[in-house]
């Protein structure tokens, strides 16, 4: 059951407020592989796809997923592997990526998540990434938690 204060208070906060302001990004030449690397080590699900400064995409696990599964069923470790490590980020990227601005409410954001069925929004103003919104962003506030950066 949702409560009226909680309710009112994603209304009122922006996702400036809750937004991760130190994003990882990647390049879209590099390889499925580092990317693989980079999630496992650094404990994220998603990673902006960056070239010029330009956003292009995101890449997510389920994308690394859905890469691994497609053509790889069955499949040693090593061989997976090997895989990922030729193909590169822009085969198989989101893009272009759903974003979001950071005047935009945590209630808007939620619901274009959702509605998306996607865990994570680039923020993006006068087309420059300024930070990253996961869904545990919106589920930590949602819980009365304070913002992680």
């Amino acid at each position: 059951m949702t409560t009226l204060p909680m309710m009112t208070r994603m209304a009122r906060s922006r996702v400036r407020d809750i937004m991760h302001r130190k994003v990882v990004t990647i390049s879209a030449n590099e390889r499925l592989s580092t990317v693989e690397d980079i999630m496992t080590l650094g404990r994220m699900r998603h990673m902006p796809v960056v070239q010029g400064g330009k956003l292009l995409g995101v890449v997510s696990e389920r994308d690394l997923l859905r890469a691994s599964l497609s053509t790889l069923a069955g499949h040693r470790v090593e061989e997976r592997r090997a895989f990922l490590h030729v193909v590169a980020i822009a085969q198989v990227m989101s893009s272009p990526a759903i974003v979001i601005g950071p005047e935009a409410t945590v209630e808007q954001a939620a619901l274009v998540m959702a509605e998306k069925k996607i865990g994570c929004l680039p923020v993006v103003e006068d087309d420059h990434l300024i930070g990253v919104l996961t869904e545990t962003d919106v589920l930590r506030m949602v819980a009365g938690l304070s913002p992680e950066d």
